[in-house]
């Protein structure tokens, strides 16, 4: 036992070490990034069972993630290993051979962890369901057996569109139905049924959500099936209701650990507290003689509220769970603040930024490494320059190398859209890179789609390009319909495109169906109008906007929608950049420009590549060196967020997370200007988050330049770096500095509606309108005929005039 306790305790620090050994009662571990938490996790676990002789069969370990669980199975294994090696082989595990390591861990499967429940909770709870949903009494008498089916977000949308348009009549393009699926969604999260949403109902909108709810469950039922969400919500249900079968689960799992805490949702949390408490009110359960709750989780890495998730869940643990009436220590808090990842001035700096935030449980990481490099800041003229400025410096980085390892590089964006400029830049050198948990750009579904209007307007023989997009959006043609007209095309041998057109053939030969392949072509024949005298920026724009695909995205209001949108605002800001280089402009150049980029070696999964990804699936994920891009007012933080606290804070922590995933170095880059939505560039105000990392922490480089000015003027046919010869004083210095040249009119005073100001780009101005108060505020200028424009007087290059 001495030598186990060895194997479970030596390489632990004094705070992992207390909440390894911990056994009964309530326990939440504040986990710092990089603090050692999986570890704390397999080791306590691994102490249970060895040290404290509990069986597995006892225990229920929640992870947020099935590789999460995989991992944690694996440690588990490996640790209890360690002891069986010297009792077996008289020697220490490291020193076997790997057929007899192996071998061991077999013998650890089987013999000590096969009853032991691990997995998230979407996968422990539908294996509850497997042996108790037949015990569950639905109010409204539906029914479930074990053998349940389960579908995936295609199915139920699928479902609920056929409830919708079908089942309630209803126009689907009024009625979302993936809109109304995301509602019931959210509805299940947060433990409500079809009948408490009709009664919150506001409006006939709400009345129509909650009746598609309910006839949702009760066309599941028929086809005895369960979503997502239910395989959280009728465990709910059932051990609410059930009291033989919450006694049993309440028995059955005496020790329960749950891994990121701060993700559950309401639903999730109902359920640790049924099985924790049983028939008892948790606040009431003071019965910790042989039992556990103990729970890991960092209300700074909260980052996932648009999945229900609430991180004040883990801020009340302490208030829920308790050991006695009286219990009002810190006695059942322990924090995990040793950082065994970052570099310590990455650690300050993330720190000093997280400390902005009101809503959090008070915690600073401290390093275990040496300072490091500062954090680099990189100012850059336009989002094309920004791309090149990364590039270079990854370039310049791998240099000291022989063999370039490039897989010591992540670039983290806040939205997909941002990567279609920095994969152009990575192309463009030739430097193999990775798009995680996405596609490439051009590999997208809805840039595909515009693509292929384009190709059909120059190639209507493209039949290829024409299928796809013949229904989308969807316009009633159905499958059988096209097959018709193919084999028409194929016995005629004609192009399709050809047979779309005749009016009189189509209606003799699919009838009533040729209405919607009328209007197809009615919207391609206009678009052909425009092809000569456009150019790929416009007549992308008029695609979107005649072919209904941009009023059908703006019509859904989803998170998806939203992202989908911007990509496809950054594939007109792509078609206008490929204008300003080329003497051309023309839409078969652009198309060229676009397969090219698609077509290229990193097309193949390179395990040695530069990793591109947005901030939230860099959650969990650690790098040498990391770039944070985009960090301007609106971006990141987003414009949703700026006027809404809570959502601020999400940002914040947001960052924190992205700083937080670095080694050795963190690069944080912004853009003066940016390309929007149809092509036009607007100034920029850097983000607040640069302003309130410590201006000692940040090595201000010069302004990245090379933008598409100079680019149009020289006919570049690369992207091209060049440092300004004459930079202003304001845009030299690091983004702190800006913020305190530009604090207000003078010491003393503030901005009022009425002050004039002069703006190092736009000019003269004057203000009409203040929001905000205090320190926090923005300013709206009027600019003459360069309009209105939105200000941060903390970071924008203004001076006040008398």
């Amino acid at each position: 036992m001495h030598q186990t306790n060895n194997f479970l305790f030596n390489s632990l620090n004094n705070q992992q070490l207390q909440a390894v050994k911990h056994v009964y009662g309530p326990l939440l571990v504040v986990a710092g990034a990089g603090s050692g938490k999986t570890k704390a996790l397999t080791h306590r676990i691994a102490n249970l069972i060895e040290g404290n002789s509990i069986d597995p069969y006892n225990i229920l370990a929640v992870t947020f993630t099935n590789k999460a669980a995989k991992e944690m199975k694996g440690r588990l294994e490996v640790l209890l290993a360690q002891e069986l090696a010297f009792n077996q082989f008289g020697q220490p595990w490291t020193t076997l051979k790997e057929i007899d390591q192996n071998q061991l861990r077999t013998n650890v499967h089987q013999e000590r962890l096969q009853n032991l429940w691990i997995g998230t909770f979407h996968s422990l709870f539908s294996r509850l369901l497997r042996y108790d949903i037949e015990k569950y009494t639905d109010p409204e008498g539906l029914k479930w057996t074990r053998q349940f089916s389960i579908y995936d977000e295609t199915d139920s949308q699928t479902l609920v569109k056929e409830i919708i348009s079908q089942d309630m009549s209803l126009d689907p393009k009024r009625y979302d139905p993936k809109k109304i699926k995301r509602l019931i969604s959210n509805a299940k999260n947060q433990c409500l049924t079809s009948n408490d949403l009709l009664e919150k109902a506001e409006n006939n909108f709400d009345k129509t959500v909650a009746e598609a709810y309910k006839r949702y469950r009760i066309s599941l039922s028929k086809n005895n099936s369960l979503d997502f969400d239910d395989l959280l919500l009728l465990p709910v249900f059932l051990l609410r209701q059930n009291d033989i079968v919450r006694d049993y689960w309440h028995k059955r799992f005496k020790h329960i650990l749950v891994d990121e805490y701060q993700d559950t949702n309401r639903t999730q949390y109902e359920l640790i507290k049924l099985i924790t408490a049983g028939n008892t009110e948790p606040k009431k359960f003071f019965n910790w003689e042989d039992r556990s709750i103990f729970v890991v989780g960092d209300a700074d890495q909260s980052i996932y509220s648009f999945r229900a998730a609430d991180f004040r869940i883990l801020i009340g643990f302490q208030e829920d769970f308790k050991t006695s009436i009286n219990d009002d220590t810190n006695s059942s808090l322990i924090k995990l603040e040793e950082n065994y990842r970052s570099s310590s001035n990455i650690l300050d700096a993330a720190n000093s930024l997280i400390e902005n935030n009101s809503e959090r449980i008070d915690k600073v990481l401290k390093a275990t490494k040496e300072k490091g490099e500062l954090l680099t800041l990189l100012s850059c003229d336009d989002e094309i320059s920004e791309a090149e400025a990364i590039t270079n410096k990854i370039k310049s980085l791998n240099n000291y190398n022989q063999n370039p390892i490039w897989k010591n590089f992540a670039i983290l964006y806040r939205t997909r859209a941002q990567s279609r400029v920095l994969e152009e830049s990575l192309v463009r050198w030739r430097i193999p890179y990775t798009i995680f948990g996405g596609l490439r750009f051009y590999d997208r579904r809805e840039i595909k789609d515009a693509i292929a209007y384009l190709k059909v307007l120059v190639n209507s023989s493209d039949n290829v390009s024409l299928l796809r997009i013949i229904n989308v959006p969807r316009r009633g043609i159905g499958k059988t319909t096209i097959q018709k007209l193919n084999e028409l095309s194929n016995r005629l041998n004609i192009p399709l495109w050809e047979v779309l057109n005749d009016k009189q053939s189509l209606e003799e030969t699919i009838g009533r169906s040729s209405k919607g392949i009328n209007k197809f072509t009615e919207v391609m024949n206009d678009l052909l109008c425009y092809l000569e005298n456009s150019g790929p920026a416009q007549l992308l724009q008029l695609i979107l906007e005649k072919s209904g695909y941009l009023s059908d995205l703006l019509s859904s209001g989803t998170e998806e929608s939203e992202d989908r949108r911007n990509n496809l605002q950054e594939l007109i800001n792509a078609a206008t950049q490929y204008e300003e280089e080329t003497e051309s402009g023309d839409v078969e150049g652009f198309l060229s420009t676009a397969a090219l980029t698609t077509d290229n070696d990193t097309k193949k999964n390179n395990p040695n590549s530069v990793t591109l990804m947005t901030l939230h699936n860099s959650k969990g994920l650690e790098f040498q060196n990391v770039f944070i891009t985009g960090l301007e007012q609106g971006l990141f933080p987003s414009h949703r967020s700026i006027d809404t606290p809570s959502l601020l804070e999400e940002e914040r922590r947001l960052c924190y997370v992205g700083i937080t995933r670095a080694k050795e170095r963190v690069f944080l880059s912004h853009a003066r200007e940016r390309r929007l939505w149809g092509g036009m560039r607007e100034a920029t105000i850097p983000s607040i988050f640069l302003s309130e990392i410590p201006e000692d922490l940040i090595d201000g480089e010069l302004p990245q330049t090379g933008g598409a000015s100079i680019r149009r003027d020289l006919h570049l046919d690369r992207l091209t770096r060049v440092d300004r010869n004459n930079p202003n004083e304001f845009v030299n210095k690091p983004i702190n500095a800006v913020r305190k040249l530009y604090s207000g009119p003078s010491k003393g005073k503030s901005w009022i509606v009425g002050d004039k100001l002069i703006h190092s780009k736009f000019g003269k101005g004057e203000i009409i309108h203040i929001f905000g108060s205090g320190e926090k505020i923005s300013l709206a200028v009027k600019f003459g005929d360069k309009g209105s424009k939105i200000l941060d007087p903390r970071l924008a290059p203004i001076r006040y005039v008398s």
